[in-house]
């Protein structure tokens, strides 16, 4: 790939730019790390918020888990009661990568993200950083999540993006591996400055 010709640059968010972690709140309700463990992976799962994050509304979310698990009742509902509590703030070092492409040069800017269309009109609210984006595609709103190829259409046909002159940003391997058989740059991102390096030797920043 001609590292010149790269004008665009794709976000993930949640992990990438906005430290959202469901550990944050349940500490709180399950002092005992077992306990909250099994919690997270048996009761308020990830594939089950992702059903969420698919389009599936936070009520009847929750009214599955609830028949399931009657005796959670609590803890279930706090998943979206609380949710704000899941939310830490965004990630230094890439808030300070993205203050730097949106004031310093001329790339187009998009977020890409699984989350809920109830959630996210909340997370605007809260972060103004949300809204320094030249567009977003937002899985609930869409009703299709990553890593399903549609959702990446979604985001290349409604602004015209060249996925070869594209760096796609996610943390979630699987998410940067659909991108790349699009044809975008995928950087997996573990750290702000593994991405800013990455960034740099593509000449990106």
């Amino acid at each position: 790939m001609d590292k010149q010709k790269i004008n665009t640059v794709v976000f993930d968010l949640g992990g990438v730019l906005v430290d959202w972690n469901p550990e944050y709140l349940y500490r709180s309700i399950f002092p005992s790390e077992e306990e909250r463990r099994w919690f997270l992976s048996t009761v308020c799962t990830q594939d089950w918020n992702l059903q969420q994050d698919a389009g599936r509304s936070l009520q009847e979310g929750t009214a599955v888990l609830l028949q399931k698990f009657p005796d959670h009742e609590t803890a279930i509902r706090a998943f979206y009661g609380r949710w704000t509590e899941m939310l830490s703030g965004p990630i230094q070092g890439t808030l300070e990568i993205l203050r730097h492409l949106k004031s310093n040069t001329d790339k187009k800017l998009y977020a890409l993200t699984n989350w809920s269309a109830e959630t996210f009109p909340v997370a605007l609210e809260m972060y103004d950083f949300l809204h320094w984006f030249d567009g977003r595609v937002v899985s609930g709103e869409e009703k299709m999540r990553k890593p399903d190829k549609a959702i990446y259409q979604v985001l290349i046909n409604r602004y015209n993006i060249t996925p070869n002159s594209s760096v796609y940003i996610d943390d979630m391997l699987y998410n940067v591996v659909a991108a790349r058989e699009l044809g975008f740059h995928g950087i997996h991102f573990q750290s702000p400055q593994q991405l800013k390096a990455e960034l740099i030797a593509l000449d990106v920043l």
